[in-house]
């Protein structure tokens, strides 16, 4: 019978490893259902998933410039790894089997539009008690905000006790990311459109990126594929960029951010929010779709470029979990 990992040491692990919060679910708690078959194809033995947070930095993600957005979060990835790494082999020299998935996705192409990733780590980062979903579809820490990174280590371990989720959410009902959003994903009833973020926000990844290709490929010369993309987007394919972070950008929750947003409301909006609203840029979205819609509409200085559906459709190649 495999030993009761003890939460206190076990947490101890997690910081010493870089982790700045860090909590415990058992594989069979409420919420994390949608989980359990992927879980149990990567590590079959699973019943614990330890949940980490590491701190993004704020203003990186606020700039207008979207490779500072791109820096933090290409620097906060190996970070995570790294931790995911290190409690895992930490795990491994106490004899429980532990295994860290990819902190990014998507990375199961072939399952999607179902899902590309292996363990959902916002569900589980919300189970161990790191936070809760905002209207923005991110999970706020209580004290980080929106500015965290997320990962989660599987682990045959029990440990005890396991943590709890936190008895109240922290998204304050301000709607910024609403306002902020260039694409009309998020909704002030809580509704979310997730292609249109989707097709905007990773733009470069996956079928988008196949989008360029063919787009190349069906070119007839230079010339034509001059007429269909851009200088500037051809090199942009270099290196991967995430498109838009603009929801956590504005968030004002959290205890060590929420300051200079009650000190200056007025303030943050100028500094924060009317910057990214105002910025000059290519927004993609598919033809007809809500999100060409909202653009048109809400940002005269921002610029639909059209690409097709942003979900790739499946082919049946490994599209689910092994059967246990």
């Amino acid at each position: 019978m495999t030993e009761v990992m003890d939460a206190a040491e076990l947490r101890r692990i997690c910081l010493d490893a870089g982790a700045d919060d860090v909590g415990f679910a058992a594989l069979d708690t409420p919420g994390l259902e949608g989980e359990v078959d992927y879980v149990r194809e990567a590590l079959p033995s699973t019943r614990s998933l330890i949940a980490v947070c590491v701190r993004l930095s704020r203003e990186n993600f606020r700039s207008r410039a979207s490779s500072m957005v791109n820096t933090e979060i290409d620097t906060a990835i190996p970070v995570l790894d790294r931790i995911g790494h290190r409690i895992s082999l930490a795990l491994q020299d106490r004899g429980h089997r532990a295994l860290y998935p990819s902190v990014t996705f998507p990375v199961e192409a072939q399952r999607l539009p179902s899902r590309g990733w292996t363990v959902s780590h916002k569900p589980v980062a919300v189970a161990a008690g790191l936070g809760h979903m905002g209207i923005h579809r991110c999970v706020i820490h209580p004290r980080f905000g929106s500015f965290i990174g997320l990962g989660t280590v599987l682990t045959e371990a029990e440990i005890a006790p396991y943590s709890q989720p936190i008895d109240w959410n922290p998204c304050l009902g301000c709607y910024l990311c609403v306002a902020a959003c260039p694409v009309g994903a998020i909704h002030n009833d809580g509704s979310f459109d997730f292609n249109s973020c989707y097709t905007h926000t990773y733009n470069q990844f996956v079928n988008n990126f196949a989008d360029w290709v063919e787009v190349m490929a069906d070119s007839e010369d230079l010339d034509d594929y001059n007429q269909r993309m851009s200088p500037r987007e051809t090199t942009m394919q270099s290196r991967r960029q995430y498109r838009s972070g603009y929801c956590v950008a504005v968030c004002p929750a959290g205890s060590e951010v929420i300051g200079p947003y009650l000190a200056d409301r007025k303030n943050h909006l100028q500094e924060v929010l009317r910057p990214l609203q105002r910025k000059p840029e290519n927004i993609y979205a598919s033809p007809g779709s809500n999100a060409e819609t909202h653009v048109r509409k809400r940002f005269r200085t921002k610029t639909v470029r059209h690409v097709d559906s942003g979900i790739m459709p499946p082919d049946g190649v490994d599209a689910a979990p092994e059967p246990q």
